[in-house]
């Protein structure tokens, strides 16, 4: 199988959908998500919106105020003073609409290429390929690419996929390796990409 025919198929068996499209709110959410499980950020993003249904009103808080609201997604502190930080800046110079760009998005506070290209695809329908720790990982142990960094994984993987699949790949990706391609104890005997994959195998449970 060739590399997109892989690619084809974790998209099509480890489906993820986004149910939230505001720019804003998937931004935000996406800055909880950092070093947390789904559910944490779930918590603390229904939380905050609960009480801040707008960047405007963010933009007024102090970064104190939402302590509580998203402690659920640990360094609570940190993730409060860049949320309320990127909704100024938002509101200051961009008239309170997300930008829409790779360039501009990456001006934002503490906005990285992945936060950015989540935010490019999941609420403005572009191609764009955001590469995290579990895309970085999979793409690599499967022998797509031989990369030290996620940025140089975006770089070859955008060479090797077609744009159409740059977006989807990602949710996949992390629902792939959550429920199969674990970092630690991958469970190969069960994986259906098994034969597709250059990690080697060894019994029923592959060995980092």
């Amino acid at each position: 199988m060739t590399v997109e025919e892989v690619a084809r198929k974790i998209v099509e068996l480890f489906p993820r959908n986004f149910e939230e499209r505001d720019p804003f709110k998937v931004l935000v959410t996406t800055v909880l998500s950092q070093r947390t499980k789904d559910e944490n950020t779930e918590r603390a993003s229904k939380r905050l919106f609960e009480v801040y249904g707008s960047v405007e009103e963010l933009a007024k808080a102090k970064p104190e105020d939402l302590y509580e609201l998203i402690r659920a997604s640990g360094m609570y502190k940190q993730k409060a003073e860049r949320i309320v930080r990127i909704a100024r800046e938002i509101v200051e110079k961009y008239g309170g609409k997300v930008p829409s760009t790779l360039d501009e998005l990456l001006k934002l506070p503490g906005v990285g290429r992945k936060t950015a290209n989540i935010v490019l695809w999941v609420s403005f329908g572009k191609p764009a390929l955001a590469v995290d720790t579990h895309v970085h990982r999979i793409s690599n142990r499967l022998g797509w690419v031989k990369t030290k960094r996620p940025e140089e994984t975006e770089e070859e993987l955008k060479k090797l996929l077609p744009p159409e699949l740059w977006g989807p790949l990602n949710g996949s990706m992390v629902e792939f390796g959550r429920r199969v391609c674990k970092p630690l104890r991958p469970r190969c005997k069960e994986c259906p990409l098994r034969e597709a994959c250059a990690y080697p195998k060894k019994g029923d449970i592959g060995v980092s």
